[in-house]
């Protein structure tokens, strides 16, 4: 019997790490602005965005690290190849927002009870170059299809709704004495940095526990691969995704004792073609007839 197991490892560009690279060197790059902005102009949000950018490259280095681990081939250590590495890379950038989340969170409850007036004019400056920098970044990676360079692309987002804050808030300090405005725009992105966190981490947390990928209609499968001549029947039907986009099926076809060995490679090629074009990546398939009894008798079940 022929084991081609329809394999597609297409692997696209926009896999490439490349995108993290760029995103990586931009971010290290103006957080370094930022500390010296920061001192200039007094503003504790601008140096707390210095500080949560550091940890921003932080999680880029991971990312980078674990995107490029994720595009290797199958060996015999990892037989379905490394694609989850991707989701290593996902969760451990969460964790990392999570925490400079809560880093700003505190710092900006501080404010709130003893605001500070920093230099507005400076800050709109450096606002302007914060949009400017992270855009660019953030449009690099919203490219990327893996989850990780979603997560990544957040971080961005974040940055640039961060920055658009700061520009608002500067704007109204620069003619009205309202420094509380500060730490409240703070609170606001903090808020919604860690939405987005625990929605990317439960579909890390979906993949990793095998849950049904969203793109696989069970109903529709059955239903096509019992319109092919000569199949009877069929069970054990499993299916998964190794990181969202690559998507693994293993199952029993039950086939008429009466057909020839070439009827069963017709049929196992049909079963795999039409999987091809149902989003199934990786397919195997267990061509049994009806009298075969493919269930295995435990011993004390009598």
């Amino acid at each position: 019997m022929g084991h081609d197991h329809g394999h597609h490892h297409h692997i696209s560009e926009h896999d490439s790490p490349r995108n993290i690279v760029v995103a990586f060197w931009l971010n290290t790059f103006f957080s370094v602005i930022e500390i010296v902005g920061g001192l200039y102009t007094n503003s504790m949000a601008i140096l707390s965005d210095a500080v949560h950018d550091f940890g921003d490259s932080l999680s880029l280095g991971f990312a980078y690290y674990f995107q490029k681990k994720s595009l290797k081939k199958k060996d015999t250590t990892y037989t379905y190849g490394y694609r989850r590495f991707s989701l290593l890379g996902a969760f451990i950038n969460s964790v990392i927002l999570i925490v400079s989340s809560v880093f700003l969170i505190h710092e900006s409850i501080e404010r709130l009870f003893a605001p500070e007036q920093p230099d507005a004019e400076g800050m709109i400056y450096l606002a302007i170059i914060g949009i400017v920098v992270n855009g660019a970044a953030m449009m690099a990676l919203r490219r990327g299809h893996s989850i990780n360079e979603r997560v990544v692309s957040l971080h961005f987002v974040e940055d640039v709704l961060g920055w658009v804050a700061v520009l608002i808030g500067s704007i109204v300090m620069l003619f009205a004495d309202v420094p509380i405005l500060d730490p409240i725009l703070s609170l606001l992105i903090a808020a919604y940095i860690l939405y987005n966190v625990f929605k990317n981490l439960r579909a890390t947390f979906r993949i990793l526990l095998q849950r049904r990928p969203e793109s696989i209609d069970e109903l529709s499968i059955r239903k096509k691969i019992l319109s092919i001549p000569g199949v009877n029947d069929l069970h054990d039907l499993h299916y998964w995704t190794m990181d969202g986009r690559y998507n693994v099926m293993t199952l029993h076809v039950v086939v008429n004792r009466k057909q020839t060995l070439g009827d069963f490679e017709r049929i196992k090629r049909e079963v795999k073609h039409e999987l091809q074009h149902m989003d199934v990546q990786h397919i195997t398939v267990e061509i049994e007839t009806e009298d075969e009894n493919c269930k295995v008798e435990h011993p004390h079940s009598h």
